[in-house]
């Protein structure tokens, strides 16, 4: 289906970025340093990110991948150092003013309001709309309900969700903010394998189809390597590759970041790759 084909919802939700003022979409971090207490997680991290696509960041647990991400969008304050976004200081704009911008999709939490599936995604209006309710709106929730699988669940409280159906909510409330940069937390964490697949390709293309940055904490080495665009891989308090998946995703950078042991193999481009166990 091309996007003319679309019904009128998909398609507002599926437009192009409008670059405001002409702004050109980038993310850069300069000199960045974040820890809690006397622990260190991020220091001196420079990275910059001013092409659209799907870009994931790995690592191990406790490396700062979530931290890093916070950063970008305001939950967390950097100790040292700067976060731009579209060439804006972060620190020196409102929260309302970066969910202009950036959506957030957090990984599924338990501590949830009662609300229908439709009301929880309505939310991500905000930022765009105010607390009034356009037929604009209305069309891009439908939207999103229908990307996201979502049309058995729309009459259902979200306490009553799975973890991966509430997981699947929380995306659509991020589609529907319409951003330019949109952030998941491990969003493919509580999903079956069929529905993991489905999501990384929907936001590889919307990614590509709208001109958008889409920067997604994973833990998946193979189904990073199926469908990034660019990989972060984090280690030691910084970055410790970055590139294409076959640039970063090799036996001897996965050796030394998760201490294991693959084989990396190349399937049409893509590269496969396979845990080697060891056993006592």
């Amino acid at each position: 289906m091309t996007k003319d084909e679309c019904p009128d919802g998909i398609s507002l939700l599926l437009e192009p970025r409008k670059a405001q003022d002409d702004t050109p979409l980038s993310v850069k971090i300069e000199d960045m340093t974040f820890g809690y207490d006397e622990k260190t997680i991020l220091e001196n991290i420079n990275l910059e990110i001013d092409h659209p696509g799907l870009l994931c960041i790995l690592g191990p647990n406790g490396v700062g991948k979530t931290t890093i991400v916070k950063c970008i969008n305001k939950l967390l304050k950097p100790q040292k150092g700067h976060v731009y976004v579209n060439g804006r200081d972060v620190s020196e704009m409102s929260l309302l003013e970066v969910a202009q911008i950036l959506a957030f999709v957090p990984n599924s939490s338990s501590s949830v309001f009662s609300m229908t599936v439709p009301e929880a995604i309505l939310m991500g209006r905000h930022p765009r709309a105010g607390w009034t309710t356009s037929e604009r709106d209305i069309k891009v929730v439908d939207a999103a309900i229908d990307l996201l699988g979502l049309q058995e669940f729309s009459t259902r409280d979200i306490r009553q969700l799975s973890a991966g159906q509430l997981q699947r909510v929380l995306i659509a409330r991020g589609l529907v903010q319409e951003p330019d940069i949109l952030i998941l937390d491990e969003p493919t964490s509580n999903l079956d394998v069929k529905y993991q697949m489905d999501v990384m390709r929907f936001l590889k293309a919307y990614a590509r189809d709208r001109g958008i940055l889409v920067i997604m904490v994973c833990h998946d080495l193979n189904i990073t390597a199926a469908y990034a665009d660019r990989v972060i891989l984090m280690y030691g308090k910084g970055v410790f590759a970055d590139g294409k998946p076959a640039e970063v995703l090799t036996s001897e950078n996965i050796k030394t970041v998760y201490k294991v042991n693959a084989e990396v193999s190349d399937r049409n481009g893509v590269p496969q790759i396979h845990l080697i166990p060891e056993y006592d």
